[in-house]
């Protein structure tokens, strides 16, 4: 399921229009973004967590040429399934 796919579904099941709908999944991005970036963690009971994580620095390997590339610390996202999104997964 795309972008265009996933307004058109949350649009119907909703009752709302597809703008609306559209408007709702760019606020709920701009909210998780800026919250992780606080170090912030986001929860949605069931379903979701978001978080930042942070990744050491580390030497990791060209494959093509085998020479060593040095990989700079960092912080990125984490997302981890809830239970309920786990029991649907598995059917």
């Amino acid at each position: 399921m795309n972008r265009t796919e996933l307004v058109q579904a949350v649009a119907e099941r909703a009752g709302v229009s597809k703008s609306d709908a559209d408007s709702v999944l760019n606020s709920l991005a701009e909210v998780i973004g800026e919250t992780i970036a606080k170090d912030e963690k986001v929860t949605v009971p069931g379903f979701l967590t978001f978080e930042r994580a942070f990744r050491a620095a580390r030497t990791a390997r060209n494959p093509q040429t085998g020479e060593e590339i040095k990989v700079a610390a960092k912080h990125t996202a984490k997302v981890s399934a809830g239970s309920g999104l786990k029991k649907a997964a598995a059917g």
